[in-house]
C-alpha cells in the first residue's frame, strides 16, 4: 500500500523527542515489508540539507489559507540508508526560523504553522504523483489532515480511497486554537462551531479534531492508552476517546535496532553484545576520561544515567528531589544529558558544580552522546510523572543498562520489576509519584549492583527483550487495513 506519513519531526533531520525517532523507524520498517512510504515535513531552518542531500526540486505547490492561496517549495531527501523519500515544505514565513516549535513557550502562530503543513501535505501528494491509500497524522500539529480528507479533498481523485489514522504521541499537547482565526484560515465556517468535531471547551482542539476525524485512532503503547481512555491522563479527551473506543487502541512503539546496538553503534567508546558484555566497562572508563580527574576516576562507583528532556512530565522533581542525598556520600555518580525548562537546567548545573565529579550534566541536544551516556551508565533513570512509551527505557535494555522507571504507560509495558527469587525481571519499578518512592527504588536497585549472579542476570534479561520497530510496524499495517475496511476498501 502507498502510505503518506505527515509529522512535523522525523529523524535525524528534525528531532526533539522520541515522535522523530518512530516517524523514521516506522516508515524504514513499511518500506523494508515492501510497501511505498512517503514522508512529508516541514523545511525547518534548522535542518542541515547539505548534510543530508537534501535538494530543491523545481515544484512549487500553492496551499489554500482562507480565501487567498500561499505558496510551498518543495525540497527531496531519503531517509539514510533507504530510499524513502522525504518531502520538505519551504515556507520562510513558517519555517525558516531557529528550532521546530519555538524554544520552551512554543511560536505564538503555531496553529497556523502547523496548519499549514496539514493542509499542503494534500497539495504536495498529486505533485509527487502520490495516490495514498493511508494518510497517517501524528499528533496534534498534523491532526487537521484528518479533517480535511473528509471534508475538502473527499472528491479529490488522489484522496477518494484513502483512509486517515491518526497517531496520538503525547495527549497533553492539544492545539488550541481561536475559533475566530483559525477557522476561516483552514476553511471551516464559523456557523455551527459549537458542540462540533472541531470544538472543545469553546476552543478549535487540534488533538479532539484527530480523534473525531480518523477512520482509525492510535496512541503509542496499550498501557498509555487505558490510561488516557479511563482516567485523567485523557487531559479532557477521555469521553472523545471513548466515543471513538471501537476505533481505539495502543501499539507500543518500537526500537531501530540498525541505530540502537552496542554491538555496532558508531558513537560509543567500545562495542559490546550480550556475548561481549565485560566490554560495556570500556565505555564506562572512557566518559569517566573526559569528564572526571585521573584520581575520581573509580569504575567501581555506579553511574545513574538520564538521557531526557527537562520537563515536569519528565520527573524532574523526583531527580532533584533525592540527587543530593545520593551523591553527598559519593555512593553514586550521575550523568544527565538533556534540555528544557530553564529552572531544571539551573538547578543541575548548581549540583553539577558542587559535585563537580560525581554529578556529570551535559544540557542541549546531542544524539552520539545519548547513545554514548546510555552505554556508560550502569543504570537508566526515568522517573516520569507520565509517559506515552519513551524510547530511553528500551534502547537502555539493549544496552545491558538497567532501567529505574515508575510504571506508567509505555513504562510499564516495557520494564518488568526484578525478581531475585525466580530471577526475572529487566530493571526496577515503582508506582507512587514521590521522591521517596523514587529515592528508595533506587536503593533497592543498588543492592544489586555488586551482587555479580544478579547483576549479570538482570542486565541479560533486558539485551534479551525485543522491542524492535519492525513488530510495532506491522501491527499498524494491521490498523491501515481495518481503516480501509472501514471505508470500504481492501487491500
Amino acid at each position: 500500500m502507498t502510505i503518506l506519513a505527515v509529522a512535523a519531526e522525523c529523524a535525524p533531520f528534525a528531532k526533539i523527542g522520541g515522535l522523530a525517532d518512530v516517524v523514521a523507524a516506522l516508515a524504514k520498517e513499511w518500506r523494508a515489508l515492501g510497501h511505498d512510504v512517503r514522508i512529508v515535513l516541514p523545511k525547518y531552518g534548522c535542518i542541515d540539507c547539505q548534510r543530508w542531500q537534501i535538494e530543491p526540486t523545481r515544484l512549487t505547490i500553492s496551499v489554500p489559507m482562507g480565501w487567498w492561496q500561499e505558496y510551498a517549495r518543495i525540497w527531496r531527501g531519503e531517509l539514510p540508508g533507504t530510499d524513502v523519500p522525504v518531502y520538505f515544505l519551504e515556507s520562510r514565513d513558517y519555517f525558516d526560523r531557529p528550532g521546530i516549535y519555538g524554544e520552551h513557550e512554543g511560536y505564538a502562530d503555531n496553529d497556523r504553522r502547523f496548519l499549514f503543513l496539514s493542509r499542503a501535505a494534500f497539495e504536495l501528494a498529486p505533485a509527487v504523483d502520490a495516490v495514498p491509500d493511508i494518510i497517517h497524522a501524528h499528533d496534534w500539529h498534523t491532526a487537521w489532515t484528518m479533517a480535511f480528507l473528509k471534508t475538502h479533498y473527499r472528491h479529490h481523485p488522489h484522496f477518494t480511497r484513502a483512509a486517515g489514522v491518526f497517531t496520538i504521541h503525547n495527549i497533553a499537547y492539544q492545539g488550541i486554537s481561536d475559533p475566530q482565526y483559525i477557522l476561516p484560515l483552514a476553511g471551516f465556517p464559523l456557523d455551527g462551531f459549537a458542540g462540533s468535531w472541531l470544538e472543545h471547551s469553546g476552543a478549535v482542539n487540534a488533538m479532539k479534531i484527530g480523534i473525531m476525524f480518523a477512520d482509525k485512532i492510535t496512541t503509542v503503547s496499550p498501557t498509555y492508552a487505558r490510561e488516557i481512555r479511563w482516567t485523567s491522563a485523557g487531559m479532557g479527551m477521555q469521553h472523545y476517546l471513548n466515543i471513538r473506543g471501537a476505533d481505539f487502541l495502543g501499539i507500543l512503539n518500537g526500537a531501530d535496532y540498525t541505530e540502537w546496538d552496542p554491538a555496532r553503534d558508531l558513537f560509543i567508546a567500545a562495542n559490546y553484545s550480550i556475548e561481549t558484555l565485560t566490554d560495556k566497562e570500556l565505555n564506562k572508563r572512557a566518559l569517566l576520561e573526559e569528564s572526571v580527574p585521573p584520581h575520581e576516576r573509580a569504575i567501581e562507583i555506579p553511574i545513574l544515567g538520564m538521557v531526557s528532556r527537562l520537563t515536569a512530565q519528565k520527573g524532574i522533581e523526583l531527580l532533584l528531589g533525592c540527587m543530593e542525598q545520593f551523591v553527598r556520600t559519593g555512593r553514586v555518580r550521575f550523568a544527565i544529558l538533556g534540555s528544557g525548562e530553564q529552572r531544571y537546567e539551573h538547578a543541575l548545573h548548581v549540583l553539577g558544580r558542587r559535585y563537580p565529579t560525581r554529578v556529570l550534566v551535559y544540557t542541549g541536544y546531542n544524539a552520539g552522546l545519548s547513545h554514548h551516556v546510555i552505554a556508560s551508565s550502569d543504570y537508566l533513570l526515568v522517573p516520569s510523572l507520565f509517559e506515552p512509551c519513551g524510547l530511553t527505557q528500551i534502547y537502555a535494555l539493549r544496552y545491558g543498562t538497567v532501567p529505574i522507571v515508575r510504571a506508567t504507560g509505555g513504562l510499564a509495558d516495557t520494564v518488568e520489576d526484578y525478581n531475585p527469587t525466580t530471577g526475572t525481571g529487566t530493571g526496577f519499578t515503582f508506582r507512587e509519584y514521590s521522591v521517596a518512592a523514587f529515592a528508595a527504588t533506587i536503593e533497592r536497585a543498588l543492592r544489586y549492583y555488586r551482587d555479580p549472579v544478579h547483576w549479570d542476570r538482570l542486565r541479560r534479561n533486558g539485551m534479551e527483550q525485543d522491542f524492535s520497530a519492525r513488530k510495532s510496524a506491522q501491527r499498524y499495517l494491521e490498523v491501515f487495513r481495518w481503516a480501509l475496511e472501514k471505508i470500504g476498501r481492501t487491500v
